[in-house]
């Protein structure tokens, strides 16, 4: 808003436009070979019940590709409405290509990879530190903890309703880091390919995928 000399209202209007685009162009991205999954969630409350339970909380799948060398590739930051089946069936089918070899913890809801046609590895490792130093999830623990610090850092506050545009922002620049001086001018094609969003639907609550 200081920098380019406009209202909040408008700054907050470039900003999410600008995410907007990122996500559009993000949910056309799958990925493939092997990959890492697991279940994070963004926001909660500081106080009452911790973990999975605690209110207010947005939740999200972590999905990182690696290749043979074990080097991660292109990660998914994908919103769902809830570690269900169905919702992680749905995620299956529409972000990763065919026959895909996933990892994952014991999480019941991601039995759904291999009931879509996917290769799917579970790890029970048990939470807390003894899960996060987990060889097996090296990489999206890794990135879990990046996105988290990047936007506790870099945002005063994170809307829920808006939480999916946030992820892709993550995304969008993780996925384009080898191409840096190419990002704003490839950003520039696909904003001009993108349909137009209204202010008024800006506003409202993101849908999840």
């Amino acid at each position: 808003m200081r920098e380019i000399g406009v209202s909040y209202n408008t700054a907050w209007s470039m900003k999410h436009k600008i995410m907007q685009v990122m996500l559009e162009r993000q949910q056309k991205s799958k990925l493939k070979g092997r990959i890492e999954i697991d279940d994070a969630y963004i926001g909660g409350e500081r106080t009452g019940k911790p973990g999975r339970g605690a209110s207010h909380k947005k939740p999200f799948i972590a999905a990182v590709q690696t290749d043979e060398n074990a080097c991660v590739q292109k990660i998914h930051l994908r919103a769902v409405k809830g570690f269900r089946t169905k919702e992680i069936a749905r995620y299956a089918k529409n972000s990763l290509e065919k026959k895909s070899l996933v990892v994952s913890d014991g999480l019941a809801c991601f039995n759904a990879f291999r009931q879509v046609g996917h290769q799917h590895t579970a790890v029970v490792c048990g939470g807390g530190k003894r899960g996060v130093k987990n060889p097996t999830f090296k990489w999206v623990n890794t990135i879990l903890g990046n996105v988290k610090n990047s936007m506790t850092g870099t945002f005063h506050s994170v809307s829920l309703k808006h939480t999916p545009r946030y992820l892709a922002e993550f995304e969008y620049r993780f996925n384009r880091r080898f191409k840096l001086q190419h990002m704003t001018e490839r950003f520039v094609y696909v904003g001009l390919r993108t349909p137009p969003m209204p202010c008024k639907l800006l506003k409202l609550a993101e849908l999840c995928g």
